[in-house]
């Protein structure tokens, strides 16, 4: 997010407009937490995780009465715009703002990778390159050990996360969202693994995973499927849990470049006169998705790709 906001005002300033940035989200907007941004104030900030200008849920946005704070601080400041930078929230949110006269526009930010219209979101690669790379740590103990190892990772609706980090990192087992895999088979499969000589099996799960017949005990994803292998009692199991280890670290070179072409794209729509969108990656090249179509699903999960992670894993 860094990395846009710092396009964002750069590629403004250069256009003539006068930048501001919103701290703490909606939260801020209903506060009125605003402070100006130059070229200078967003010096130094491209290769820093998160945002520097912090993130908060809102909850007082849901409301009537928070709603109406929001827009009385727009006008309070004399705000002709805001780029909101987030996932499908925050894109509501940004919905919601346009059709009460305020032009806007949107920047997908998601690690889930699960925004319509767009085939990439800001955060994505970096999480990505996370996963591949504990993944490969976890592979060193593996080869040591003849156990299963159950990684669990973000993704809650999508299991794009699971898909290409267990790809890339050669997972034996990939079990994701879009396709329910009951507990019996999970075990089979790694039952195989072992009768063709393999001593361990990887297990990447995503998060919103639920098997055949549904989930147990209300337990997370990750700590079904690795107790019901160590209670087969066929092979030794040990389980990861990712977690908040996905969101940090410094950006990838992916993501530096996509968010800071999202963010001048973003300022551009302003120039041109044309809001209620979301700037978008489309192939290469950078697009636009109507704020109206963002309530349609977007997985972004190829079953080719899925497939390919299985063949791959034999």
């Amino acid at each position: 997010m860094n990395a846009a906001i710092r396009a964002a005002v750069r590629v403004g300033t250069g256009l003539g407009f006068e930048m501001f940035g919103i701290r703490h989200g909606f939260n801020g907007l209903i506060e009125g937490d605003i402070i100006p941004l130059d070229n200078r104030a967003v010096g130094g900030i491209i290769e820093r995780g998160g945002t520097f200008l912090y993130t908060a849920r809102s909850r007082e946005f849901l409301t009537p009465a928070g709603q109406e704070k929001a827009l009385a601080t727009i006008a309070r400041a004399r705000l002709d715009g805001l780029v909101i930078i987030g996932g499908n929230g925050s894109l509501k949110g940004a919905r919601f703002l346009e059709e009460q006269g305020v032009p806007t526009v949107g920047v997908p930010g998601s690690i889930d990778n699960d925004i319509y219209g767009t085939a990439m979101a800001i955060g994505v690669d970096t999480a990505l390159n996370t996963v591949v790379d504990s993944l490969n740590r976890i592979r060193d103990t593996a080869l040591s050990h003849e156990r299963a190892f159950v990684v669990e990772v973000m993704g809650r609706k999508s299991g794009y996360i699971a898909l290409m980090g267990g790809l890339a990192g050669g997972a034996e087992i990939v079990l994701i969202p879009e396709v329910p895999v009951s507990l019996g088979k999970i075990l089979a499969e790694v039952d195989a693994g072992l009768r063709k000589g393999k001593h361990h099996s990887i297990i990447v799960v995503a998060e919103g995973f639920t098997p055949k017949g549904g989930r147990k005990g209300g337990k997370s994803a990750g700590r079904m499927v690795s107790d019901f292998l160590e209670e087969s009692g066929e092979i030794e199991t040990r389980l990861t849990i990712l977690g908040h280890l996905q969101r940090g670290g410094s950006p990838s070179a992916f993501d530096r470049i996509l968010a800071s072409r999202l963010g001048a794209a973003a300022v551009e729509q302003f120039d041109k006169g044309e809001t209620g969108v979301m700037v978008a990656l489309s192939g290469n090249r950078i697009t636009t998705v109507p704020l109206d179509n963002l309530d349609r699903d977007g997985s972004n999960v190829d079953l080719e790709v899925y497939k390919l992670a299985y063949a791959v894993a034999t």
